[in-house]
């Protein structure tokens, strides 16, 4: 799904979903939690008003199109205890979709 499609569902979005979006983009996989941690630490870093956003693991959307067990992404991400490892909601303005498009997962 691209980013885009995503602020169609809804202009403020989890940014587990946003993730999820932004590594379909770059075809890369999604199951990787320090990948998501360092995404967060970018959005952070770059000035992106994001809000903790208590994500119930279970309420959090079960299997994904590819076949991913979210919830299980989610368990994984729970076993640290920083602020990288969290859900937040971001609004996907066209620049918050520029800034997230420029993130290098390397």
């Amino acid at each position: 799904m691209l980013l885009e499609q995503l602020r169609d569902r809804a202009f403020f979005q989890n940014t587990i979903d946003v993730w999820i979006a932004y590594c379909e983009e770059r075809q890369i996989d999604w199951y990787d939690t320090e990948g998501y941690r360092r995404f967060i630490n970018y959005l952070n870093s770059n000035g992106l008003k994001m809000q903790k956003f208590p994500l119930c693991v279970k309420e959090s959307g079960g299997l994904y199109e590819r076949g991913k067990d979210k919830t299980k992404f989610l368990d994984e991400l729970s076993h640290y205890s920083d602020d990288d490892s969290s859900a937040y909601t971001l609004k996907l303005s066209g620049d918050a979709i520029n800034k997230i498009r420029s993130f290098n997962n390397s």
